[in-house]
């Protein structure tokens, strides 16, 4: 009960700025509040999805994975943020075509489908974080296509790397390169190669399963 409270606490401080008081009411009456642990497997493919999570701590990864078992970071989901994809697949009752990955242990409150899509109309200020929530989302995934389309992997290594840092906060970023390269759609000997030019440069300093990025590199 007592995490309980902490949870619902900590929803409304990071949200009360975001959400209008009777919706943030609304969340707190019918929000299934949980915490789950990094490395679980929030979604899979072809699961129903019936809510959708609005984040206040943790970092989720959400993956394109290929019959054959290749699989793509299409983007992350940080406190502040929903799943859009979710949303669409939770309105239109239809199954899960991608993976969903707790990447840092994560807190979020748990909205069912029934109401995602009565608040649009009634609510503004859901309504305009559901479309900035698509916003968002498109642009990584322009930026993501971008990569692949005009950055060699060096570049895009680089921004990886930033783009990790920056989300944890923290210059010691915990992953192995084979972690790495399943991200990139590349493989493992690629990324060490560029690693060890990237700590030849003084970029970056490696040791077993954890990277420390010492300056900006983008």
């Amino acid at each position: 009960m007592r995490n309980d409270k902490i949870l619902r606490e900590k929803f409304i401080k990071f949200y009360s700025n975001i959400f209008e008081e009777e919706l943030i009411e609304q969340i707190l009456e019918i929000g299934n509040f949980e915490k789950i642990k990094a490395g679980e497997l929030l979604v899979d493919v072809g699961d129903d999805l019936t809510h959708i999570p609005l984040i206040f701590e943790g970092t989720v990864k959400v993956i394109r994975q290929q019959k054959e078992g290749v699989e793509l970071a299409l983007y992350y989901l940080k406190p502040g943020d929903t799943c859009a994809i979710s949303f669409i697949n939770c309105i239109e009752s239809k199954k899960s075509v991608f993976e969903a990955l707790i990447e840092s242990d994560m807190e979020a409150v748990f909205i069912p489908v029934e109401n995602i899509d009565t608040w649009l109309i009634k609510y503004k200020s859901w309504r305009r974080y559901i479309i900035d929530s698509y916003h968002f989302r498109l642009m990584e995934m322009l930026d993501s296509i971008d990569g692949l389309a005009f950055n060699n992997m060096h570049g895009r290594l680089k921004k990886y790397l930033d783009d990790k840092a920056n989300r944890s906060h923290k210059k010691v970023i915990h992953i192995t390169h084979q972690e790495i390269a399943n991200d990139m759609n590349t493989s493992r000997v690629v990324i060490t190669r560029i690693m060890k030019q990237l700590q030849d440069e003084g970029k970056v300093v490696i040791s077993r399963n954890k990277i420390k990025v010492l300056s900006i590199l983008t």
